[in-house]
This record gives C-alpha cells, sequence and structure tokens, in this order.
C-alpha cells in the first residue's frame, strides 16, 4: 500500500536545485534509507514528506489520514518540562491523561493526601478505559533503553541528551510512517542495537537518513539515492545498492564519453566554414543545438573530497603509559587499577555507554586531570589535534572560509601555501559555499569544515570523538583511509561499529564498575571476545551434554599481574622507560647535528665520527626497547 508518491517534484534554494523532476514511492512495512552526498538535500526531503517544506512544483499525494512521527537532525530548541512530558506529547490522544498520572504519582511521594489519591483514582480510571497502560509501558521501555530520566529538565540537557529525548517522542507514537534523521547519533552500541531490532518489529513505513553502515545494513530494505536533484530506487539490501551504485556511475561516464565526443565533432562540422556551407543541412545544424542544450542542463558528478593530515615531527616512541590507574568521581568509580601501554601508530578505539567516563579517561591520558591513584607518563614531542563532536570550535556567525583561515586568504598545508578557498574545495566547498555562514551548513557540512581546520593543524596524535556523526558515506570512507595512512597515533571515541573496525588495531572497552578490557582487534573482535566469555560462562554453570565446536578465542592484551622479577630485574624494568627517553632524546639532537646544511663541509672525519655516534645512539634505543619489552613480557607470563 502506498504511503506517499512523490511525481515530478522541484525544489530549488537560490540557484541549488535540490529536486529536479524527482519521482518517489513510499510503501508500508519498508524501510527505505535515503542517502546521499551532504548537502544534497536529505534532511529536506524529510522535511518535504511531512508536509513541512512545499514543493516549488510537483504533486505529493499522501494517503488519507496518514500518522507521520519525525525526528529531526537538531535537538529540539526551546523546549521545557521534563522528560517524560515532552516524550508523552508524541501520544497527542492521551497525553494529557499519561501526564497529569505521572505528576500526581510523584506529589504523593512528597506528600501523601486523600484529595491527591481521590485523583489519582480517576486518572487510573481513565487510563484504563483508553488503554493508557499500554502506552505508558511503552514510554517506559523507550525511556529506559535510550537511558532517559523521566523527571529530568530540558533545560539541564545538552544537545545530545535532548536529541534522545527527541528520538524517544518519535519512537513512542506508533505513526503510520517514521521519518527518522540520523537516529543512531549520541547512542551507545547498546542503544544502537536495541533500535535496530525496534525497527525491525515496527509495521509501518520507515524512512531515516544514517551515516551508520552496520545500521543500515542491519535494516534497510531499499535505497533511495539523492544524486543531483534526482531520486532513484534501489531495491535491496546496502550492499545490492553499493554494487549497482558503482555500475550505475561506469554506465554514465561511458554515455557522457561517447555523447562529449559526438559533441565535438559537431561542433569541429559546423566550424568548417564557407566550404562545409555547400554541404551543411538545417536538420544537423538543429540537432547540434539540441546537443548543446542536453550538454547545458546535464549535471556531472559531484567530485570527491581530497584532503591530506598535517602531521609534525614524531613523537618518541612511548606515547602513554599506565600503571593500576585508579579514579573515581563522587560516588561512580570511573576506572579502576588500569594498566596500559600507548606507543607510536597505535590506534585505539574506545567504546562503551554514555557517561561511563570515556572522555574522563582521554583527560587522564593528556594529562587534564590527575588521577586518585596510580602512575601516568606521557612520551617525547607529542602534538595533539583534537575533533569536538559538539562543534564547539566553529563560530556560526562566521563564514566557512573565515572559520579555517581566521580572515586570512592564505593556509600552510605541507610547508606550502594554498589560497583557502582552493583547500576548501579539497573539502567540497565551492566558492560560493565558502562564504556562507556555518549557522546555514548541514549538520554533515559543518563536521567537514571541522575536519577542514583540523586537518591544518601539525600533529601526531589524532583524538577524534565521535568523527562519523552527520557525515556522508563517501567522506567517511575517505576519513577512514586518511587515518589508516596516518603516520602518527590515533584515538577514537565512536558508537560506529563499522569505523572502529576498520581503523583500529585495539579496542578500550568500558564494561562498567571502573573495568576497562583491552582487547587486540576492532569492536567485532570485542564482540566475539564477549561472546565466547558468555559461553564459557554458560558451559561452566550447566555443562552441556553435547560436544560443543571450540571457538577461537580473541587475542587479549594481558591485565597486569603480579610481579615475578627479581629485585634486580625490576629495577631495570622501573630505569628503562627514563633510559628510553633520554636515548630518545640523545636521537633527536645527534639528528639536529647530522640535518646542519654545513655539517658534510666539515673534515670528513669529524662527520664520520658523528654519523657512527647518530648509528649507535639508535642502535641503543632499540635494544632498550627490546630489552623493555622482554622484561614486560616475563613479568606478565
Amino acid at each position: 500500500m502506498d504511503l506517499i508518491r512523490i511525481s515530478k517534484a522541484q525544489l530549488a534554494f537560490g540557484t541549488h536545485a535540490l529536486l529536479n523532476n524527482a519521482e518517489a514511492v513510499i510503501e508500508s512495512g519498508e524501510r527505505v534509507c535515503i542517502v546521499g552526498r551532504n548537502g544534497a538535500g536529505k534532511s529536506t526531503l524529510l522535511k518535504v514528506l511531512d508536509g513541512q517544506v512545499i514543493l516549488d512544483d510537483g504533486e505529493i499525494n499522501q494517503l488519507g489520514g496518514l500518522k507521520i512521527s519525525r525526528l529531526e537532525q537538531d535537538p529540539p530548541k526551546g523546549a521545557s518540562g521534563t522528560v517524560f512530558d515532552y516524550v508523552a506529547q508524541g501520544m497527542p490522544d492521551i497525553a494529557n491523561l499519561l501526564i497529569d498520572y505521572h505528576h500526581v504519582s510523584n506529589e504523593l511521594q512528597t506528600e501523601c493526601t486523600d484529595q491527591l489519591l481521590n485523583k489519582l483514582e480517576r486518572l487510573s480510571n481513565k487510563l484504563e478505559a483508553a488503554d493508557g497502560w499500554r502506552f505508558d509501558s511503552r514510554i517506559q521501555l523507550v525511556l529506559t533503553k535510550l537511558e532517559l530520566t523521566p523527571d529530568a529538565k530540558l533545560e539541564s540537557l545538552s544537545g545530545g541528551w535532548l536529541r534522545k529525548v527527541a528520538l524517544a517522542r518519535a519512537l513512542v507514537s506508533e505513526p503510520d510512517l517514521l521519518l527518522l534523521d540520523e537516529p543512531t547519533n549520541h547512542l551507545d552500541m547498546t542503544s544502537v542495537m536495541w533500535l535496530e531490532q525496534f525497527l525491525k518489529d515496527f509495521k509501518g513505513g520507515i524512512v531515516f537518513i544514517s551515516h551508520d553502515r552496520a545500521f543500515i545494513r542491519a535494516i534497510a530494505t531499499r535505497i533511495l539515492d539523492l544524486d543531483r536533484g534526482k531520486l532513484i530506487s534501489y531495491p535491496g539490501d546496502y550492499a545490492t545498492y553499493l554494487e549497482q551504485k558503482a555500475h550505475d556511475l561506469k554506465v554514465e561516464e561511458s554515455q557522457n564519453a561517447l555523447f562529449d565526443k559526438r559533441l565535438a565533432e559537431e561542433e569541429a562540422w559546423i566550424r568548417q566554414g564557407v566550404k562545409a556551407r555547400r554541404t551543411r543541412n538545417e536538420g544537423r545544424v538543429r540537432e547540434l543545438k539540441q546537443l548543446r542544450n542536453e550538454r547545458k542542463q546535464r549535471v556531472d558528478q559531484v567530485g570527491k573530497t581530497d584532503f591530506n593530515i598535517e602531521t609534525a615531527d614524531r613523537s618518541g616512541k612511548l606515547v602513554f603509559e599506565a600503571k593500576h590507574l585508579s579514579h573515581a568521581f563522587k560516588d561512580k568509580t570511573i576506572v579502576s587499577d588500569f594498566s596500559t601501554l600507548v606507543m607510536r601508530g597505535d590506534r585505539i578505539g574506545l567504546v562503551g555507554p554514555n557517561g561511563v567516563g570515556k572522555t574522563t579517561l582521554l583527560k587522564l591520558m593528556f594529562g587534564d586531570l590527575a588521577p586518585d591513584s596510580g602512575e601516568t607518563k606521557q612520551g617525547v614531542n607529542l602534538e595533539f589535534a583534537y575533533f569536538d563532536q559538539y562543534r564547539e570550535k566553529l563560530d556560526e556567525e562566521a563564514t566557512v572560509q573565515d572559520n579555517v583561515a581566521e580572515g586570512k586568504q592564505e593556509v600552510m598545508m605541507g610547508g606550502r601555501s594554498r589560497h583557502v578557498l582552493g583547500y576548501l574545495q579539497d573539502f567540497l566547498f565551492p566558492p560560493a559555499r565558502a562564504r556562507t555562514p556555518v549557522k546555514a551548513l548541514s549538520g554533515g557540512e559543518k563536521n567537514r569544515l571541522l575536519l577542514a581546520k583540523l586537518f591544518l593543524k601539525p600533529s601526531n596524535i589524532l583524538v577524534l570523538d565521535e568523527p562519523t556523526n552527520d557525515l556522508d558515506i563517501e567522506t567517511l570512507e575517505l576519513l577512514e583511509d586518511i587515518i589508516n595512512q596516518y603516520q602518527g597515533t590515533v584515538i577514537i571515541v565512536s558508537h560506529d561499529r563499522e569505523f572502529i573496525d576498520n581503523t583500529c588495531s585495539s579496542v578500550w572497552a568500558f564494561e562498567g564498575n571502573g573495568k576497562v578490557t583491552d582487547i587486540v582487534g576492532g569492536y567485532s573482535d570485542y564482540e566475539a571476545y564477549v561472546s565466547y566469555l558468555a559461553e564459557q560462562e554458560k558451559q561452566t554453570v550447566k555443562p552441556s551434554v553435547k560436544k560443543v565446536e571450540k571457538q577461537p578465542t580473541p587475542v587479549v592484551k594481558p591485565a597486569a599481574k603480579t610481579n615475578k622479577l627479581s629485585y634486580k630485574l625490576k629495577l631495570e624494568l622501573e630505569q628503562l622507560p627514563n633510559k628510553m627517553e633520554q636515548l630518545e632524546a640523545d636521537v633527536e639532537a645527534q639528528q639536529n647535528v647530522v640535518g646542519d646544511p654545513d655539517f658534510f663541509k666539515q673534515d670528513s672525519d669529524i662527520t664520520t665520527k658523528a654519523l657512527n655516534h647518530l648509528a649507535q645512539l639508535e642502535s641503543d634505543l632499540e635494544a632498550a626497547f627490546e630489552r623493555w619489552e622482554e622484561l614486560e613480557e616475563l613479568q606478565n607470563q
């Protein structure tokens, strides 16, 4: 059954056409994912489906009495009251009853009077008659799964939490059509997986926008590709779409090449002049005019993002070390007895529920916060570049180019000067868009702008806090490639499972009560490890009579164990980090000597001696590092 049908839709903002003679049908029971570039108009299309934005031309026909609920990309502004009140308003037919009952119940906890009891009983009877308890249970379930406190005041919540409240309101309303704009933003992985199942069980139609490829693979039954104003439907799952889309783009390139060749031949013919006029026919001239018009109307494929990271000098091999680190905030344990070692080039993903303490651990690592107990140590020559998930480093009133170049016309990249407009074009900001105020950008465009700012800063440590939010999938995949080519150390906080799998070589999993598990591999390896432990526990509690196939044990970095070294070896191990740090400083100093432009103008005996000294220092550093690894392994046996 068709819920919505769009025909010959035209919509433009200024000279930018978002919909150009677009066609689409949304049917009941299907889960449609809209994909496309940032700024292509995906969020606007949801507003068109909801009736909030009116088409310039064309038709949109809805099923009579169609009930629609929409989650917007940005959190609600100016909302007040409690979380429960706001979410319950997603059920307008029974919202007032639910809100009144909830308020009276809360009042009875502090003041129990006959008047309140009688009022509660009347409200209870009305809810019973209206099947209200089913709706109340639905609200309580969704709030619990999204980790929302019913009586929390909206005015006190951050943007991320407000967006979760808006998601809860959309989910409880039981519409015929659910419109979701980036529903996984600000959700931890447990909540995302619950949402996947919730949407699979939903009986109505769903149209959603998401950058989370694992989420798309899990729930999409059809892909609607918004490309240069056209809506192209790809039945089937996300993997099928990727294959068909790649094929379609190749076919388009081939057709365009043939068209351009034919146009060039006709242009050459018309330019032959007087000699050609004797054989020229009017039909061919009209055809050439038609070809010119078709070429003028053609919208070519948008170029790909193309960016690089400005790197600083290499850090030392040791980036960070923690020994028996513990820290608590009030009565909540953030991390307990955590030991780890981060070396240059490591790629670490931090995963866990919201509010568990991932950001706090980063502050402990970077020296912004002192631990309650334990030891921390930073390496030498560390240059940080930090990606902020809340976009606090963008001036909303300033233009895109002023945010990047701070009013200048040039930026430095790779040791050379580039015009800021040329640099921004690498991030798909054409000159007109580069002069636009940031407040007019989409969420994904703001994230691309943050990346443009971030990659100008020389660094050897990248700290990325939820970098995938609102990015289009193509930019996200390019970001993965850039991270994998980056020569420094990368620390990522993300709830995007596939992004963690594709970029991280180890995972720090926050499991509650201060426990942080260090797993070699990506998020899939962590899931396999958790499943393995659960199976082992099940077999211990209730042995099975059936033969159980042995599952591979994921590689887990061993936790700190009782020291089995002798006193002499223990002392050597404790002294090695200082020795390595000193050797690294000596190597760097000697490299500066050898790198001097006038170095080889000296006598050959002097240069040979200096080069031999550098080689010896590098050899000593490598030997110290190998000895440290040897003693660490011996201690943990």
